[in-house]
């Protein structure tokens, strides 16, 4: 049972990637990134569709080389959700991918050379309402500003981010995001929040270069998780050093456990001790596994003996407090009269949560032909 976030968002402008809105109180979007040769149409699709079953909104593809730009295009066509294209130096590789339909460019206006070649870019983002990314990085700061501050600084990578920020305000082109990454949680986390108070623009969140899977989700889900608690961000990339798909799942678990979106099964499970009557660990690992596909949002708890799990059934769709032999199964905090058997009981509880899926989403649909 999914109770309202308590978290007060910062206003922002509205902007759209493709069909997904950024900002202005928008779900908050969850994206990844592709790691596959560009170029390699068919290995990049199947990747960019691997996430989009994770529940990616939106992925970005790197763009390094014309020929990268050319694939692109066809990638572009067979993709199912919107697309980022990740630019560096090269201007005219953003004019031809945006002539591709690239929903987003991320790109740093400063960063691709005279006034002329940055226009043109931004007057084809404006010709075809594609809005831009501006992305800062702790370990790739300009020059001069290493040297101004002598070490990345919160204060060193918003004037960075400014100086972009400046050139499209003057051009006068305001359908951009902004992020400000470190790979230093609390250099990321004072960057945004410095930079949240100069613009109203939505911002895009990451630690950057976080690390392994386990590392890098500790250390996402607590620089993230601070921001998310301050209303701060309205995109995400949890940056993983490990399958992308696993970046989807950690997002979506951050924004889980904040109450902020849910997708999918959310589990409370107790850590096991002398008092389960089930292995607890395992029947939990096995059912993550058996129920990704499901994206409908369900609390499910399972709680190894009768200390915890009833209370904690009060406050799930389906749960189950363990005993001797056959445990209690609980609906809508509700003890039911059957009991499952703890021999048989990933199968059987497996199915009382599907058949609670099945009817959760038959009531949306009878709903939404109720209002039309």
């Amino acid at each position: 049972m999914m109770h309202e976030s308590p978290i007060k968002r910062r206003p922002s402008r509205r902007l759209y990637v493709g069909n997904v809105p950024i900002g202005d109180g928008a779900p908050i979007a969850v994206q990844s990134m592709t790691n596959t040769e560009t170029t390699d149409v068919d290995a990049t699709v199947a990747q960019i569709e691997a996430l989009a079953s994770a529940g990616a909104d939106i992925v970005r593809v790197s763009v390094p080389t014309m020929d990268a730009a050319e694939a692109f295009r066809e990638i572009k066509q067979r993709s199912s959700v919107p697309l980022v294209t990740d630019i560096h130096f090269d201007y005219r590789i953003a004019l031809k991918v945006a002539e591709y339909g690239a929903d987003c460019l991320r790109i740093n206006p400063g960063n691709i050379g005279k006034e002329d070649r940055i226009r043109a870019v931004v007057d084809a983002a404006r010709e075809k309402n594609i809005p831009i990314r501006i992305g800062v990085n702790g370990g790739s700061l300009e020059k001069d500003i290493q040297e101004k501050y002598g070490e990345p600084t919160a204060e060193a990578l918003v004037e960075s981010a400014m100086r972009h920020v400046d050139i499209l305000d003057r051009l006068d082109f305001h359908d951009f995001k902004v992020s400000v990454k470190a790979s230093d949680v609390f250099l990321a986390v004072e960057s945004y929040r410095l930079l949240a108070k100069k613009i109203d623009q939505p911002l895009h969140l990451g630690i950057t270069e976080a690390g392994g899977k386990r590392s890098g989700s500790v250390k996402s889900a607590v620089g993230l998780g601070m921001l998310l608690a301050e209303g701060i961000g309205d995109t995400l990339r949890v940056s993983l050093a490990a399958d992308p798909v696993e970046e989807i799942k950690v997002g979506f678990d951050i924004l889980k456990s904040l109450r902020i979106r849910s997708r999918g099964i959310n589990f409370i499970a107790c850590p096991s001790c002398s008092r389960q009557e089930f292995d607890v660990i395992d029947t939990v690992n096995q059912l993550e596994q058996r129920l990704e596909d499901i994206t409908t949002p369900m609390d499910v708890s399972v709680i190894g003996c009768v200390v915890n799990g009833p209370g904690e059934a009060l406050v799930s769709k389906v749960g189950l407090a363990g005993a001797k032999n056959k445990s209690g199964l609980y609906i809508d905090g509700q003890r039911q009269k059957q009991r499952l058997d703890n021999s048989n009981l990933v199968d059987e509880l497996e199915a009382q949560i599907r058949a609670q899926v099945k009817a959760a989403e038959a009531n949306k649909i009878d709903v939404k032909e109720i209002n039309g």
